[in-house]
């Protein structure tokens, strides 16, 4: 019996696919160390054999069970190496990604967990896994998989989301923090505690410090001056209604135009501004958290404080160069 399936797809994200069996490598060896049993895991792909990943890497797989008995491993699928909408849809359309979501359909329907980071996600999707459910993915593609998924709660502040048997991650480096949350799961806080001091890595609760509104909004030029507006404004940050009238628009209209492209309220872009510049200054100056929380609108530091948990899973202490 295995405890992890890892299911590679051609294209998959070189470094995504790596520290899956880095990680999964890491706990088999420190198992004894940590007292308990070593975590049981294969590389499998739909036909087996060698699988060509990104910039001309591959590595060997072997072939996925098509109708495997009594499988409780979890599968996991790493991220895919695909940067488009159009590269997306093709390679949903795909033979081998056609079978993919057959495979993780049967898998899920007969009790078993799956899980996915980064643009593997929309296989979950395809598989019609995420209705109903909460999941994150590359905040980049949040817009889309909304759009993709309109029964789907697309939370894209979360590094990780765990919603019954599916278990979802952020972009391509969030398949680090994916298989630390699963091999906590699976084997207990102490393997995988080990792990993390022996490979120096961290899980992170959050993709919200990372998010660039003009990206997320894929280019949209409304979201990119607004952005722009309000940082420029800092620290204080122009009202959405001051901010409806400056860009001739009702505050509703206006509303609509950014949440279809980013997913957010207009106020929550706002505050995204704010925080996101507040990460900066705590990054690259000597400021104090009291003068960075007033250089961006914030009463006072536990304001600021308060907002970064909540938001971004951390402290501003943890920006700190």
């Amino acid at each position: 019996m295995h405890d992890f399936t890892v299911l590679v797809l051609p294209g998959a994200f070189n470094s995504s696919v790596a520290v899956t069996m880095d990680i999964l490598a890491a706990a088999e060896a420190m198992a004894a160390r940590a007292g308990v049993a070593p975590p049981r895991w294969r590389l499998c792909s739909v036909h087996g054999g060698p699988v060509q990943l990104r910039a001309g890497m591959s590595l060997d797989t072997t072939r996925l069970p098509v109708r495997p008995r009594d499988d409780r491993s979890t599968w996991v699928v790493p991220g895919l190496g695909l940067n488009t909408p159009g590269e997306i849809r093709r390679c949903l359309e795909s033979d081998e990604a056609a079978k993919a979501i057959a495979a993780l359909a049967r898998h899920a329907k007969s009790g078993g967990q799956v899980a996915a980071s980064c643009s593997a996600v929309f296989l979950l999707n395809a598989a019609g896994l995420l209705q109903g459910r909460r999941a994150t993915i590359s905040w980049w593609y949040a817009p889309l998989l909304a759009r993709m998924a309109p029964g789907c709660t697309v939370d894209a502040d979360r590094m990780v989301c765990s919603d019954g048997p599916v278990v979802t991650a952020g972009a391509a480096f969030a398949q680090t923090d994916l298989m630390l949350h699963l091999l906590r799961e699976r084997c207990g806080s102490a393997l995988t505690d080990l792990v993390s001091r022996m490979l120096l890595i961290d899980g992170r609760q959050a993709q919200a410090p990372f998010i660039a509104a003009e990206v997320l909004a894929s280019g949209n030029d409304l979201v990119a001056r607004l952005a722009a507006r309000v940082e420029s404004a800092l620290p204080e940050a122009p009202a959405v209604s001051e901010l409806a009238r400056e860009f001739c628009m009702s505050e509703r209209t206006l509303s609509r135009h950014i949440h279809k492209a980013t997913g957010k309220s207009t106020q929550a872009l706002v505050q995204s501004v704010r925080l996101r510049r507040a990460r900066a200054l705590l990054e690259s100056s000597r400021m104090t958290v009291e003068q960075v929380a007033g250089a961006v609108g914030y009463q006072d530091a536990t304001a600021l404080r308060r907002l970064m948990k909540k938001v971004a899973g951390a402290n501003p202490s943890r920006y700190r160069a």
